[in-house]
């Protein structure tokens, strides 16, 4: 059976435990989301909370804890909180803001970046 992808719509507010595969956040999620496929994080979108997944593009506002294999950080991203990938992409314009773990080096370095103009 084919699995689907989970949208959370622009106008929802979802509060609790999110697991699946792959899900799209367009609204306002607040608690743990653990997925073994791909999260996105659409633009004007707000998540709050514990997130593990395979994949995560965040186009919206983050806050929290972050774990994924490969995290990229769109335009219009704001992300505070901890984030540990082995790859990160930032696009001009993303803002990131807390601790940071990427590559295979696995060091834990504080950052604070802001790329391009906000």
């Amino acid at each position: 059976m084919e699995e689907k992808l989970t949208i959370v719509d622009a106008a929802a507010r979802v509060e609790g435990k999110l697991t699946g595969r792959d899900a799209r956040i367009l609204g306002r999620f607040e608690g743990e989301i653990q997925l073994t496929g791909r999260l996105q994080i659409g633009e004007g979108a707000e998540v709050d909370g514990k997130v593990k997944a395979e994949v995560c593009e965040i186009g919206g506002r983050y806050r929290g804890q972050l774990e994924a294999r490969s995290v990229l950080l769109l335009e219009k991203a704001r992300v505070e909180g901890s984030l540990s990938s082995e790859t990160l992409a930032v696009r001009e314009g993303a803002q990131l803001d807390g601790d940071v773990t990427a590559g295979s080096g696995r060091a834990k370095p504080q950052m604070l970046a802001k790329v391009g103009a906000a």
